[in-house]
């Protein structure tokens, strides 16, 4: 084992504040890592907080990393040291099941998540990537493309993979017609990816005021979901509807603007249950569906999308001593898009309290 500097909270209602935290010796396939930026994830502020329950304390968020190898093991064959890499949000799963022989490890039942989850290494609980460096098995290690902004690719590793999968596996391409409901750190995905699959996309916001960012992003359609006249315009059109939104909401005024055989599917987690009309599924033979991030071979396929159209994530940077006020803006969704935390800072953290010392011990 070796140490390692993090931001960990200590219990629910704890600041994330600096500390030290074990990290795992290189095993045979192993790469370690050294953390350039992470992405922060509402699910990380979920969790801090323990507001789904199961939060093992102290705990380390972040499952959006973005670094470059410092170490590698004996047998790892797909990465060199100096390589720039992506961890997401899992980091181990049993490689046997059939889910894993398809691809698909995010629907593995003994998958381990990049944070707080059971870590048959050390016996405690894994630790993301709020940190100076992580240690992945390498077949949970993603190329990143040579032409990508790294603050920007953070969230691409939660944020992006899952937008990109619905729409991957629903069929989005050029000539369809996509709603994407919200526009936040998914949302504002959801149309970068939906544009560059061809589609006519219309964004749907309670916000008058995002009109001109859902342009600018990309999407040729801005509704006012609040205006019954807009929502009627577009009832029985969509072949695909993505909602992102995590607060409740109606979801049969969204239903109804499927055209025959459309889906629309939920990314967003409000915390209460949804209520659903079946008139507003059985017309049409309309479908609503869940999904969450994709396996590993699919999210290196976004990543290489994301390469080849140039897409990246709209961040604003900071260093990993805001964090906490980044956390009191999320609530607020007061960040365009997602937040990018450099890990430098942490590192700039630690030379100056380095030199602190040193100036003390020499008076």
């Amino acid at each position: 084992m070796y140490k390692a500097k993090a931001y960990a909270a200590e219990s629910a209602s704890s600041p994330l504040e600096l500390t030290t935290i074990p990290r795992r010796d290189l095993t045979e396939t192993d790469v370690q890592i050294e953390v350039l930026f992470c992405g922060i994830c509402h699910s990380d502020l979920h969790m801090v907080r323990d507001e789904w329950g199961g939060t093992v304390y102290p705990i380390v968020p972040g499952h959006e990393i973005v670094g470059r190898v410092s170490k590698t093991g004996p047998a790892v064959t797909k990465f060199r040291t100096g390589d720039i890499v992506g961890v997401g949000c899992m980091v181990d799963s049993d490689g046997t099941c059939a889910q894993c022989n398809a691809g698909y490890e995010n629907n593995c039942d003994n998958r381990v998540l990049t944070y707080n989850s059971p870590d048959r290494h050390s016996g405690g609980v894994t630790y993301g990537g709020y940190s100076d460096s992580v240690v992945v098995d390498e077949r949970f290690v993603l190329r990143i493309p040579p032409n990508l902004d790294l603050a920007g690719t953070a969230p691409l590793l939660c944020a992006g993979i899952t937008t990109y999968s619905p729409m991957r596996h629903w069929g989005v391409s050029e000539g369809k017609k996509v709603g994407v409901v919200g526009l936040g750190g998914l949302g504002h995905m959801g149309v970068k990816f939906a544009r560059a699959f061809g589609a006519h996309v219309v964004v749907f916001t309670t916000s008058p005021h995002k009109k001109d960012h859902a342009l600018k992003l990309g999407s040729h359609e801005v509704v006012v979901s609040s205006s019954a006249d807009e929502m009627q315009k577009h009832a029985n059109s969509f072949d695909f509807i993505l909602d992102t939104v995590s607060a409740p909401h109606n979801v049969d005024a969204y239903l109804e603007l499927l055209g025959p055989n459309g889906t629309m599917v939920l990314v967003g987690a409000p915390p209460e249950p949804l209520s659903v009309s079946a008139f507003s599924l059985i017309p049409g033979r309309r479908s609503l569906a869940g999904s969450n991030i994709g396996g590993i071979p699919e999210t290196q396929e976004m990543l290489d999308f994301c390469g080849k159209h140039n897409i990246t994530s709209d961040v604003e940077v900071i260093p990993v001593q805001d964090v906490n006020r980044a956390y009191e803006r999320l609530l607020k969704s007061d960040v365009k898009y997602r937040f990018s935390i450099d890990m430098a800072s942490l590192k700039q953290q630690e030379a100056t309290a380095s030199a602190r010392v040193e100036a003390g011990a020499a008076r």
